[in-house]
C-alpha cells in the first residue's frame, strides 16, 4: 500500500472527539419538534422514549463491542465485512454512504429553515435558500479537508454550544415548570400497544447516528477502548438530554398550546424573556451545523475505508497533506449538492421530509447487520453478549418496519432497494478494476 493511502501518522481524535462526533451527529434538528409531536400521546409517550433509548443503547453496546476488536476505519462496514465477507460489507458501506450524502442536504435544509428567523430575506426565496445551504455544506467540507483535528475541534465546540439551550430549558423547566401542565396519561384513547408502537416509531429517528464515533477508527487514539466508551456514553448522554428536555417543555407549555406549537422549545423559553426564543433558534442553527459537520466528515471516511480494502477505486483512499481523503469529501458533497438542488422542487418542507426518510431507512439496515455480526461472534462463547445482540437485532428490525409504516415509506423503501441493487454491479466492477492493496 502506498503512503498516499496510509492512515494519518498522528491520530487526531481522543475520547471527547469521538463523544462529540457521536452526540453531535445524533442531536440535529429533530429534537426541537419532538415535544409537539409526542404531546397528543400524553405521558404514555415516555414509554416510547424508554423503549427507543433502551434499544439504541443495546445497539451502541453492540457497536462498542465490535469496535473493541479492530482499529480499522469504517465502523459498520468493517464489522459487517469481518463477519460476513466482502460483498455484505460493501453493501453495508454502499447503503450507509448513501444515507450520509442523502441526509446531509436534508440537514442543510433544516439549517436554512432556522436561519430565516435571523435573515428574513431567505423566507420564501428558493434561490437564496439553495445558496445558503450550499455555502454551509462546502464550507464544512473545506474544514474536513483541512484535517480530522480541525473538524474535531469544531465538532466539540458545536456540540457544547448546542447543549447549552437544551440544558437551559431543562433547568428552567425544573425551576418554573408546572406538573399540572403535563398531558394526560393517554389522551388519544388508543390501545396501549398501538400508542407505544407509534411513539417508538416517532422517537427512534432521534438516535440515528449513534455509530458515528466508530467510523474514523484509524484517526482515533487507543481506538479499541476509546470508541466503545465514547459510543455508549454518547448514546446515554443523548437519551438523557432528549427525555429530560421533553419533560421540561411539557411542564412549561400547557398541553393545548403544545399540540399546536410550531416551535415548542421557543415557546418554553418565553418565560426567560425576549432572548429566550432567540437562544433556542440560535441553538437549532448550531445544532444543525454541528450535525452536518459530522455527516460531511463521515461521508469522506466511509468510501476511504472501502477503497483501502481494495473494494472501491483507489482514488477514494488518497490522502492530502493534512491526512484527509480530499477526493472522497469533494465527491460526496458534490452528490449532496446536486441532490439538494433537485429536491428543492418539492419545496423546503417536502425536500426535508423525503430526504430525511430516505436517509434514516438506509442508516438503519447497518444496525441490524452489525447486531447479527455480534450475534455470530458471541453465540457460542459469550451468551450474555449474544442476548444483547439479539435485542439489538430485534430493535433494529422494528425500526426498519417503522420506517415502512411512515407516510411515503413504501416509496422510500423502493428507492432504497433500487440503490442497493445498483451497488451490485458497482461492487463487481470495482473489484475487477481495483488492484489489491
Amino acid at each position: 500500500m502506498s503512503n498516499e493511502t496510509a492512515a494519518a501518522p498522528k491520530k487526531a481524535l481522543g475520547f471527547w472527539g469521538c463523544w462529540a462526533l457521536t452526540v453531535g451527529v445524533m442531536i440535529g434538528s429533530g429534537v426541537f419538534m419532538l415535544p409537539t409531536v409526542l404531546a397528543p400521546y400524553g405521558m404514555l409517550s415516555f414509554g416510547g422514549w424508554v423503549i427507543t433509548a433502551g434499544g439504541s443503547i443495546t445497539v451502541a453496546l453492540v457497536l462498542g463491542r465490535l469496535a473493541g476488536r479492530t482499529t480499522h476505519s469504517g465502523g459498520p462496514y468493517t464489522f459487517s465485512r469481518d463477519a460476513f465477507g466482502n460483498l455484505p460489507g460493501f453493501l453495508v458501506a454502499w447503503g450507509y454512504w448513501a444515507a450520509v450524502w442523502i441526509g446531509n442536504p436534508a440537514i442543510a435544509i433544516a439549517f436554512v429553515g432556522y436561519l430565516t428567523i435571523f435573515i428574513p430575506a431567505l423566507e420564501g426565496n428558493a434561490l437564496y435558500q439553495i445558496f445558503a445551504a450550499l455555502a454551509l455544506m462546502w464550507g464544512l467540507t473545506l474544514l474536513s479537508i483541512r484535517g480530522a483535528r480541525e473538524m474535531s475541534i469544531f465538532q466539540l465546540l458545536m456540540t457544547i454550544l448546542k447543549l447549552i439551550p437544551l440544558l437551559t430549558i431543562i433547568a428552567w423547566g425544573a425551576m418554573a415548570g408546572t406538573p399540572s401542565n403535563m398531558p394526560e396519561f393517554n389522551p388519544s384513547g388508543g390501545a396501549l400497544r398501538q400508542v407505544l408502537s407509534t411513539t417508538v416509531v416517532l422517537t427512534l429517528w432521534a438516535f440515528a447516528g449513534l455509530e458515528s464515533g466508530t467510523i474514523p477508527a484509524g484517526d482515533v487514539r487507543n481506538a479499541k477502548t476509546t470508541i466503545p466508551r465514547a459510543t455508549v456514553i454518547g448514546t446515554i448522554t443523548v437519551a438523557v438530554v432528549y427525555i429530560t428536555s421533553t419533560i421540561a417543555v411539557m411542564m412549561l407549555v400547557p398541553t393545548e398550546e403544545l399540540v399546536a406549537s410550531t416551535s415548542p422549545f421557543a415557546d418554553a423559553a418565553r418565560g426567560l424573556g425576549t432572548w429566550g426564543p432567540l437562544m433556542v433558534a440560535a441553538g437549532a442553527i448550531v445544532s444543525t451545523a454541528g450535525s452536518l459537520n459530522g455527516g460531511i466528515f463521515l461521508c469522506g471516511q466511509m468510501p476511504m475505508s472501502v477503497a483501502i480494502d481494495g473494494l472501491a477505486p483507489k482514488v477514494f483512499a488518497k490522502l492530502n497533506s493534512h491526512g484527509s481523503p480530499q477526493f472522497s469529501l469533494i465527491f460526496g458533497t458534490t452528490i449532496s449538492s446536486i441532490l439538494l438542488i433537485l429536491n428543492y422542487s418539492r419545496g423546503l418542507v417536502g425536500a426535508f421530509v423525503f430526504l430525511i426518510m430516505m436517509s434514516t431507512l438506509t442508516i438503519l439496515v447497518p444496525y441490524l447487520v452489525c447486531a447479527l455480526a455480534e450475534l455470530k461472534h458471541s453465540i457460542k462463547n459469550a451468551r450474555a453478549w449474544a442476548v444483547v445482540a439479539l435485542i439489538a437485532a430485534v430493535y433494529s428490525s422494528f425500526a426498519i418496519w417503522g420506517a415502512s409504516q411512515d407516510a411515503g415509506g413504501l416509496e422510500v423503501i423502493g428507492w432504497g432497494l433500487a440503490w442497493m441493487a445498483v451497488g451490485l454491479p458497482v461492487y463487481w466492477l470495482g473489484k475487477a478494476r481495483t488492484p489489491k492493496a
